[in-house]
């Protein structure tokens, strides 16, 4: 499992999620968190010893806040909470997605403004480091007053109900928690509510994302240099001149990377002679600029992601140095769901671009010493080539567009209209993720057009890069020698590129 992830005064990272929700990595509660705990806990005892009525301790939710419970009926408040906000719908979120919302509520929680007991954050640890992976419908969240019904599953495997995996397994809530070693946990004043308030589903799929993102920028970078050599274009427009000038850094990132890749090409040069074209197209000349803004945003999205991940999104909140119970909004996601907004746009020009090279390599209209054979096609007309992998490509693009119409634009007021306006951050998050999927696939239909236009310019060799690039291709698929089924080799491209493999 590596290096634990310890919950105490450390930031908690992009990094820290992935390794636990993907890699497994133990979690453990430091001695800092301990402390905060157990003051904030105090606070919330306080308020239940006086008799202060507090949001969410001795009342009811949303629109019922105006009912006053009872001291004798406050832990049945607590318990009721999570049963009846338990309404998701839909398929379960994948392992990964679950694991890495375990483990930022175990984090907001742990950072001592809920008023939880520390016997809470231990439980949902406990869930994590014991591989119990609650089952938590998809569908359900508006991404205000927090991805409540999502939670609310998750709250409902911690008491021992709902259903949850143990090592693949599905089994009854109570059943899995004796399978790691656990037992049902009974809630107290206020732990309900801190369970489910927050936003932890869509900053955990964001946090995921914006690791995948970064990994398709760079794999996106290779894939075109390939391309362009493919293409037998230039590489003047990637002159460290032009892009100090723009003042983009993602910009001039982009075409420092491309600089590198194609370093010691011998197709580059060859276009210098008897060759009528004066520029390449938009989607080979422009790579830096449209693929630097695509690196630009998703760094500002990463860090709208890493501030929610060391975020306290509780509602009311306790703070122990003055005793005060504060209600207020930390639980809206305004600020991640505009952020996966924006991630989705990227993303999905990102793949437009990629297709649009791929358009080019299977397009035989260009002068006949630059042509390559139509759709890269052995003998075309007996084959077919690679025509219908551009019609794949093209089918998830005009679905990413529909995709990345922004989430957000579609508030409907919950809660008889005490939450007027929600943030659908959780809508955001997972159609942001077939976003990602969609763009790995694209990604590798171009891998694996542009290397066959690369080996038809042989026997010049390509950058050192790109060389590197088309190695990898080639470990996972053959050249095309004659026409045989597609899928399998862009699938396994696009699993390539969602572990990495393509990051040079």
């Amino acid at each position: 499992m590596g290096t634990a992830v310890v919950l105490d005064a450390g930031a908690l990272g992009i990094d820290d999620v992935v390794a636990v929700a993907r890699h497994n990595a133990r979690v453990e509660i430091g001695p800092v968190a301990r402390q905060r705990l157990a003051a904030a806990r105090a606070v919330v005892e306080d308020v239940v010893e006086r008799g202060a009525v507090v949001y969410g301790v001795n009342t009811g939710f949303g629109e019922l806040s105006r009912v006053r419970i009872p001291e004798g009926d406050l832990a049945t408040l607590q318990r009721n909470l999570i049963f009846s906000h338990s309404a998701g719908v839909g398929e379960p979120l994948p392992r990964e997605v679950v694991r890495a919302m375990l483990l930022l509520l175990a984090a907001s929680l742990a950072r001592g403004y809920s008023g939880v007991r520390p016997l809470v954050v231990e439980q949902i640890v406990g869930l994590l480091n014991n591989d119990v992976t609650p089952l938590v419908p998809a569908r359900g969240s508006v991404g205000a007053s927090g991805d409540l019904a999502p939670l609310a599953h998750i709250g409902l495997v911690l008491l021992g109900e709902g259903e949850a995996t143990v090592g693949g397994e599905r089994l009854p809530g109570r059943a899995a928690l004796e399978r790691g070693g656990l037992q049902p946990l009974a809630l107290a004043a206020k732990e309900g509510l801190a369970i489910i308030n927050g936003t932890h589903l869509m900053a955990a799929a964001g946090a995921l994302a914006v690791h995948d993102a970064r990994t398709l920028i760079e794999s996106a970078e290779v894939a075109a240099a390939m391309s362009l050599e493919g293409l037998r274009g230039t590489d003047v427009p990637f002159d460290e001149r032009i892009h100090a000038v723009r003042r983009q850094p993602g910009q001039g990132a982009t075409a420092a990377h491309m600089r590198a890749l194609l370093e010691g090409s011998e197709i580059i040069p060859s276009h210098r002679t008897d060759d009528p074209r004066v520029q390449d197209p938009y989607s080979l000349r422009c790579i830096p600029q449209v693929i630097g803004a695509v690196r630009d945003t998703v760094a500002h999205c990463a860090g709208v992601i890493e501030a929610e991940l060391d975020a306290v999104t509780d509602n009311p909140l306790c703070f122990p140095e003055s005793g005060a119970v504060l209600s207020g909004g930390n639980f809206h996601g305004q600020p991640v769901a505009m952020a996966l907004d924006i991630l989705a746009i990227a993303l999905s020009e990102l793949a437009a671009f990629s297709e649009r090279r791929t358009y080019l390599l299977l397009d035989d209209h260009e002068p006949e010493q630059n042509r390559l054979p139509a759709f890269l096609a052995a003998e075309p007309g007996l084959n077919s080539g690679y025509m219908i992998a551009q019609y794949t490509a093209a089918a998830l693009v005009a679905e990413n567009a529909v995709l990345a119409t922004p989430a957000g634009l579609h508030s409907v007021p919950t809660s008889a209209g005490m939450e007027d306006f929600v943030s659908m951050g959780a809508t955001a998050a997972l159609k942001l993720r077939t976003i990602l999927e969609n763009v790995r696939h694209v990604l590798a239909i171009e891998l694996l057009c542009a290397a066959a236009g690369v080996e038809y310019r042989r026997p010049l060799r390509a950058g050192q890069g790109v060389e590197e690039g088309l190695k990898r291709v080639r470990d996972l698929v053959p050249p095309l020698l004659q026409d045989r089924p597609l899928h399998p080799d862009i699938a396994a491209l696009a699993r390539a590129v969602y572990e990495g493999r393509f990051v040079l």
